[in-house]
């Protein structure tokens, strides 16, 4: 691996993932909101490690590859714990919607990227403002808890605008995987391959 401040960057938030949800079962009251704090500071490497990437000429193939995966795994990750503890069908439905976007589209670019074509399906702006929100409602479900636990912070009222957010996250999630599958679409319905 290439050692520079982006590469350093993304392994951290790798390392948070197991660290968030480590954080998030213990048996203590602030468990959730600190869980949300690490998720934040791994959203915050995710715009560094990017920006200073690109600024600094820093790209490297190594990054390229990791970026992505911490990215995914930390969505899917924190959406399977916030599920499994707060279980209801507002929250369970924008969660499975994200995930299955995220697997679509990541085997949509690897099978363009074997057709040499993956300059198609580029990162999008809807993507990217799907990401912001995503990372809010994801902060959001994290640190909040409803009325009545034993959390941190527990609103009724927070905790469902998180869920809102979700919702405008999953609706954002659709349209993105939309575009995606649009600018694919020549090549998916090509009859050679």
């Amino acid at each position: 691996m290439p050692l520079n401040l982006p590469n350093i960057l993304t392994s951290i938030r790798v390392i948070l993932i197991p660290l968030m949800v480590i954080v998030f079962y213990l048996p203590v009251y602030w468990a959730s909101f600190a869980a949300a704090v690490v998720f934040w500071f791994a959203c915050i490497t995710d715009y560094w490690d990017g920006y200073l990437a690109r600024k600094m000429n820093l790209m490297t193939p190594f990054g390229a590859f990791l970026d992505p995966v911490a990215d995914k795994l930390i969505v899917v990750i924190s959406l399977m714990i916030v599920v499994e503890r707060d279980s209801n069908l507002w929250l369970t439905v924008p969660a499975l919607i994200i995930v299955a976007r995220e697997v679509v589209i990541s085997a949509l670019r690897e099978w363009m990227a074997e057709m040499n074509k993956s300059a198609d399906v580029a990162v999008s702006y809807v993507g990217k403002a799907k990401t912001l929100i995503q990372m809010v409602a994801i902060t959001g479900l994290l640190g909040i808890e409803p009325a009545g636990t034993d959390g941190l912070i527990s609103s009724d009222g927070w905790y469902y605008a998180a869920i809102f957010i979700l919702l405008i996250a999953a609706v954002l999630t659709l349209w993105s995987m939309m575009t995606y599958l649009k600018a694919a679409w020549p090549v998916l319905k090509s009859t050679e391959l």
